[in-house]
């Protein structure tokens, strides 16, 4: 791997990241724990990962793969295969570790890894927030961050795949 490319080593698979969080955990540092498909990258995930990233030292992020994609959000999702949506993740300066969870939620995930914080989008009302109660149970933080208006995966699905009007040039 090539210094080009160094940030895929935050790429790796659960049992991996739960070494490396115990290591950071050792060491003092407040790890962060957040999740979602991640399908295609915008400014509103990217302020996001940013502000969960500002609540502790060390952000790992866990993304749904494919197949649990296709069943929260639809035959047609992910636009982007999970390797790809971890890559971009992965090269994000606010990220640490990725780990890709192939479950309806990411409870098996939360409760490997034991983070400090557990952040979700505002979106989600707290009562409904997976791993919460646990995270509390070990005396945890959850946060909601509050999103970025305008900003969805979804209405730039929706846009990308709505006709466009053709301009008509002047000549």
């Amino acid at each position: 791997m090539s210094s080009a490319t160094s940030y895929l080593r935050k790429i790796a698979p659960l049992d991996r990241v739960r070494t490396r969080v115990r290591r950071e955990k050792r060491d003092g540092k407040k790890v962060v724990f957040t999740n979602g498909c991640f399908d295609l990258l915008h400014p509103g995930h990217v302020r996001y990962l940013a502000a969960a990233r500002a609540r502790g030292d060390v952000l790992v992020v866990a993304i749904n793969s494919d197949r649990s994609v296709r069943a929260l959000k639809g035959p047609g999702r992910p636009v982007q295969q999970q390797e790809a949506r971890a890559e971009v993740l992965a090269a994000l300066e606010a990220v640490d570790h990725v780990v890709v969870f192939d479950a309806p939620t990411p409870i098996d995930t939360i409760l490997a890894l034991e983070p400090d914080v557990l952040a979700k989008g505002a979106d989600w009302a707290a009562d409904e927030i997976v791993g919460a109660e646990e995270v509390h149970s070990w005396g945890g933080k959850v946060t909601r961050i509050p999103l970025v208006a305008g900003q969805s995966t979804t209405r730039l699905v929706k846009r990308s795949a709505a006709p466009t009007k053709r301009r008509r040039s002047k000549r």
